[in-house]
C-alpha cells in the first residue's frame, strides 16, 4: 500500500512539473509574440501588462502587410512593450516605424519641434506620428520614449490626449505624472469634483504619496469620511504622510477643531488645502509663485486689490498678467476702478504724461471707454499700446487691442486708419476651411479633389480625370504648376492611368527635393521623415505653403506610402474655398 501511495505522489509531482510551464505561458506579454510563419503574428488573448490597449489595432495589424514584426526585432527584444493611442495602420505606419532611426536623431528633432509654435497642420501630423503604437527608436529605452510622448502632451496641455492615453494603456512608465497633471489642472480650475474623477485612473500598482493624499481628500469631499479615515490611517502607517497633511485632514474629518494657519505653496495640493481650511484666507503671490498656483488663485477669485492706490501690488499683478500667470482682463477691471476727477478725464490726452505709468494707462483706458468717436477710439488704443510697450508689458495688450479693433466699424473711419487697424488685428491660428469651390479649368482645383476627400471611388475619379484633362489640354496657355504635379503624381501613385503625353516624371525634374529627406524614405524611416516634415511646415498651415514645398512634401509622403497624411495635406493645400 505504501508503494502505491508513493507512486501516486510521484505521479502527481510529475504532472505539476509538466503543467507549470503551461501556466507560466499565460503570463507572456502581448508584444512578446511567437511567429508561426514569416507572414503571421500570433497574439495571445491575455495581456496582463498592458491589457487595455484597443484590440482592434491588432486585428488590423494581422491583416495589414505593413505591420509585421521582423524576426530580428523579436530576437533582440526582451519582453518589448509599446504605448500609444493610435493604430499605426490608420496613418499607413507600422510597428517598426521608428526602429531604423537613431535615438539621438529623435531627441534632437523633438528639441527643435518643442521650440516651434506648430500650426494645426503640423500639430496633427506630429500627434499622429508620436502617439501611434510602435517600438522605440534604436538605442532608446521604452521609458524614455514614453516620456517624450508624456512631456509633449503636458507641455501642450492636451488633456484630451492625456485621457485617451490613460484609457488605452493600463500600465506604463511615469503614469503617475500624467494622472497628477490631470488632477492639478482641475484643482487649478477650482473644479475639484472633476479632479476627483480623474483619480480613478490611479491603480493599486502606482504608489505615490501626492496622489494618495488627494484621493483621501476626495473621499472627504464626497462625504465618505469613514473610508477617508481608513485610507488616512494606512497612509500614516506607511510613513507617506506629513505633519501638514495630518493637520489638515484631521481638521476636515472633524477629529480636531483647530488647524494651523500656515500656508504651504510647495505644491498645488498643499496650497489648496490651506485655502479651504483657513478662515478669511489671504495670500500675496510673488514672482516666485508657481504658475499653476496663480491659475488657482484666478479661478477661485482669491486675488483682490483692496486698495487701488496700492501701486506695488498692482505692478506685480501687471507683471504676472504679462507672463500669463494672472488674468489679463482683470488688469483692465482694476484700471476702470481707479478714481480720476472729471477734469483729468476731459484733458487725458494732454496731461497723461504727468501721471505715473500705471495711472497713465488707467486714465487713457477710461478715456477710451468714454469715447463715442471711432477714430478717437483708435487713437486712444494705439496710445495705450505705446504705454504698455514702454513698461515692456505688451503681452497684456496685444489680444485686447486686436479684439477692440475688430469692434471698430471701418465704414466710419478714413482710409489712413483702415490699414493700421487691419495690421493690428490678430487672425486666429485655427484652420478655418470653408466649402470647397471646384474649378475644372485648373487641375489642382478640379472636382478630382473629391477622390482625396473620399467622396468618390477610384473608378469615378479616373473618368473625371480624363474628362478634365481633355478640357485643360485645349488651353494652350495653361501652366502646369507644382500643385498640379502634386495631384497628378499622387493619382499615379494610387494606380490611376495617366495620359502618355502628360509626362509628369519629366516635369518633376524641374523641382529639387532635399536628398537627406529622400534618403530617409529609402531607409524606411517613415516616422522620422514625418518629424522632419513637421519641422518644415512649422507655424504654417498647409494652404500657406508655397507650391514647390507642397509638391516635395506630397512626393515624400507618396514615396513612403503615407497616403492618409498626404490626402490631408492635399485637401488643405490645393482647393479654392468660399
Amino acid at each position: 500500500m505504501k508503494l502505491i501511495s508513493l507512486n501516486k505522489n510521484i505521479s502527481l509531482l510529475i504532472l505539476l512539473i509538466l503543467f507549470k510551464p503551461l501556466y507560466a505561458e499565460e503570463e507572456i506579454d502581448i508584444w512578446n509574440k511567437e511567429i508561426k510563419e514569416k507572414s503571421e503574428i500570433i497574439i495571445p488573448e491575455h495581456n496582463p501588462s498592458n491589457n487595455t490597449i484597443n484590440s482592434e489595432i491588432f486585428k488590423k495589424s494581422q491583416t495589414n502587410e505593413n505591420i509585421k514584426i521582423e524576426n530580428e526585432i523579436l530576437e533582440n527584444s526582451q519582453d518589448p512593450k509599446i504605448f500609444g493611442i493610435y493604430d499605426p495602420a490608420e496613418n499607413n505606419f507600422n510597428l517598426n516605424m521608428w526602429t531604423q532611426t537613431e535615438a539621438e536623431d529623435v531627441r534632437s528633432s523633438f528639441n527643435r519641434i518643442n521650440k516651434i509654435q506648430l500650426s494645426n497642420t503640423a500639430t496633427k501630423l506630429f500627434e499622429n506620428t508620436i502617439l501611434s503604437f510602435a517600438f522605440p527608436p534604436k538605442s532608446m529605452e521604452e521609458k524614455e520614449f514614453v516620456n517624450l510622448k508624456i512631456n509633449w502632451m503636458i507641455e501642450n496641455k492636451r488633456v484630451d490626449l492625456i485621457e485617451k492615453f490613460l484609457k488605452q494603456n493600463n500600465t506604463f512608465p511615469n503614469k503617475k505624472k500624467l494622472i497628477q497633471y490631470l488632477v492639478d489642472s482641475n484643482i487649478a480650475k477650482a473644479n475639484i469634483k472633476e479632479g476627483c474623477n480623474k483619480i480613478d485612473f490611479l491603480d493599486k500598482n502606482i504608489k505615490d504619496s501626492y496622489l494618495d493624499k488627494f484621493k483621501i481628500y476626495c473621499l472627504v469631499f464626497n462625504k465618505k469620511k469613514n473610508e477617508a479615515q481608513l485610507q488616512f490611517d494606512i497612509l500614516r502607517e506607511e510613513n507617506k504622510s506629513d505633519n501638514f497633511f495630518d493637520d489638515k485632514i484631521s481638521f476636515l474629518l472633524g477629529v480636531t477643531s483647530k488647524t494651523t494657519k500656515k500656508i504651504k505653496d510647495d505644491n498645488l495640493l498643499n496650497f489648496y488645502l490651506s485655502s479651504v481650511t483657513i478662515k478669511n484666507f489671504t495670500y500675496e503671490p510673488t514672482k516666485k509663485t508657481q504658475k499653476i498656483i496663480w491659475e488657482y488663485l484666478n479661478a477661485a477669485n482669491l486675488i483682490k486689490l483692496e486698495d487701488d492706490r496700492d501701486k506695488e501690488k498692482l505692478k506685480s499683478l501687471e507683471i504676472a498678467a504679462n507672463q500669463d500667470q494672472f488674468d489679463k482682463k482683470k488688469i483692465f477691471d482694476i484700471y476702470s476702478n481707479i478714481s480720476f476727477d472729471l477734469d483729468s478725464l476731459i484733458k487725458a490726452e494732454d496731461i497723461y504724461l504727468t501721471f505715473d505709468n500705471i495711472d497713465a494707462r488707467a486714465l487713457i483706458y477710461q478715456k477710451y471707454l468714454l469715447s463715442d468717436n471711432e477714430e478717437n477710439k483708435i487713437k486712444l488704443l494705439f496710445l495705450l499700446k505705446d504705454l504698455f510697450q514702454k513698461d515692456k508689458l505688451s503681452n497684456i495688450f496685444v489680444e485686447f487691442l486686436s479684439d477692440r479693433l475688430k469692434e471698430i466699424n471701418l465704414d466710419n473711419v478714413s482710409e489712413s486708419y483702415k490699414e493700421v487697424v487691419q495690421k493690428n488685428i490678430i487672425t486666429k491660428e485655427e484652420l478655418r476651411l470653408g466649402k470647397i469651390k471646384y474649378d475644372d479649368k485648373i487641375l489642382h482645383r478640379s472636382r478630382l479633389l473629391r477622390y482625396f476627400n473620399n467622396e468618390i471611388d477610384q473608378k469615378k475619379a479616373q473618368k473625371d480625370f480624363i474628362k478634365i484633362y481633355k478640357k485643360i489640354k485645349k488651353n494652350r496657355k495653361y501652366f502646369f504648376s507644382a500643385k498640379d504635379l502634386a495631384l497628378v503624381e499622387s493619382l499615379a501613385r494610387d494606380g490611376f492611368e495617366i495620359p502618355k503625353e502628360l509626362d509628369y516624371q519629366e516635369i518633376s525634374k524641374k523641382y529639387s527635393i532635399p536628398s537627406n529627406l529622400l534618403e530617409l524614405g529609402k531607409s524606411k524611416q517613415s516616422a522620422f521623415l514625418t518629424l522632419k516634415l513637421v519641422e518644415i511646415i512649422g507655424e504654417d498651415e498647409a494652404y500657406n505653403l508655397d507650391p514647390e514645398t507642397i509638391y516635395f512634401i506630397t512626393h515624400l509622403l507618396n514615396q513612403n506610402n503615407l497616403k492618409k497624411i498626404r490626402n490631408e495635406i492635399l485637401i488643405s493645400a490645393l482647393p479654392q474655398r468660399s
